[in-house]
């Protein structure tokens, strides 16, 4: 082709239409400055399927409030169908269909004949137990039971069971700071409500009848020295030798079941006085008690401060409340331990 008529075609129209200028792209920008560095892949040596993703941990109260569902659901099995009480020989023993109930030592527990409402009652608390689990992982619905392996267990000392010596002597030593006996400061007058008695008056007046009745009737010419609060909180009145002996002489004489019921109801009250007046009130082997003198007004012996504080300042909701209840069933296991009656 010629010169010219190449010349002529590119002077031609295109048939088609021109085309747009494209824009230039928009230019992007890190957000940091620090290079980007390339992956290394692994090769993969894990075997099985891929692990669960990370729980949060629950707290106790939701983890308790589960397991007590599930013991709901699946509360076990028992391994007995039948609690019973059986007259033999040697006692009332406990029977789990014919199996007697154990102490830990593995001695049969056996009831004496004079206490029948004691053994119904350690037969009642395994009747409500749910499993057999029950009466290893709670032991507080098997209070009784563990009073009277105490007993069996006694004249044989271990890491769980003290002798009868140690249990004289550990009761001897809330004498001399007894709650019963312990008169708080005088209140001074400017202080006093005219219409309203003082803590040392209600103390006085819970006291006095307790002591009286101990020194007259339980103790005979025996003195009780009061501990007074004007002397300081810290300051504690030493009782008479010969007042020491007489309780001392007293204790070694409790039979077992009496001694272990004693010293419960000076562990739930803090009062050895207390304690003494519930036994011997309701032991029929003391046999000096009028059965007047029970389980309320113990109660009310061993809790005068408190009451006296919540009257002024109120009571604090599961607490207090609590805390009232609580006293009134150690002191009433102590008095099924110490009491007698035929079946």
């Amino acid at each position: 082709m010629s010169l010219a008529l190449r010349l002529a075609v590119r002077a031609r129209p295109s048939p088609f239409p021109p085309c747009r200028k494209l824009l230039p792209l928009p230019v992007t920008r890190s957000l940091h400055n620090s290079p980007a560095d390339s992956a290394t892949p692994l090769p993969i040596t894990a075997h099985g399927p891929p692990p669960k993703p990370p729980v949060p941990a629950a707290s106790e109260i939701c983890e308790l409030r589960r397991r007590q569902k599930a013991e709901r659901a699946n509360p076990g099995k028992k391994l007995w169908k039948e609690v019973r009480v059986e007259k033999r020989d040697s006692g009332l023993a406990i029977l789990l269909d014919k199996l007697p109930i154990r102490t830990p030592l593995k001695k049969a527990i056996v009831v004496p004949k004079n206490k029948p409402l004691l053994a119904d009652a350690v037969a009642l608390e395994w009747s409500l137990l749910n499993s057999a689990q029950d009466a290893l992982t709670k032991r507080y619905r098997t209070p009784l039971t563990q009073l009277a392996a105490r007993v069996i267990d006694m004249h044989e000392p271990n890491t769980f069971t003290p002798s009868r010596d140690a249990t004289i002597k550990s009761a001897m030593g809330y004498l001399n700071t007894d709650t019963l006996i312990f008169c708080a400061p005088t209140t001074p007058k400017e202080h006093r409500h005219p219409n309203k008695k003082t803590l040392r008056e209600l103390q006085v007046a819970e006291a006095k009848p307790v002591v009286e009745w101990l020194t007259t009737v339980l103790w005979p010419r025996t003195v009780i020295e009061y501990n007074n609060g004007d002397f300081g909180i810290t300051a504690t009145a030493q009782q008479p030798s010969d007042t020491e002996k007489v309780i001392m002489g007293w204790l070694e004489g409790l039979t077992d079941w009496d001694l272990v019921a004693l010293e419960m109801a000076t562990l739930s009250s803090k009062s050895l006085l207390i304690g003494a007046r519930l036994v011997a009130e309701w032991s029929s082997d003391v046999g000096v008690g009028g059965k007047s003198w029970g389980i309320e007004e113990a109660a009310r012996a061993a809790s005068v401060e408190v009451r006296y504080q919540t009257k002024i300042w109120g009571e604090v909701e599961d607490t207090h409340d609590v805390d009232k209840e609580d006293i009134k069933r150690q002191l009433g296991a102590a008095w099924l331990m110490a009491l007698g009656g035929a079946r």
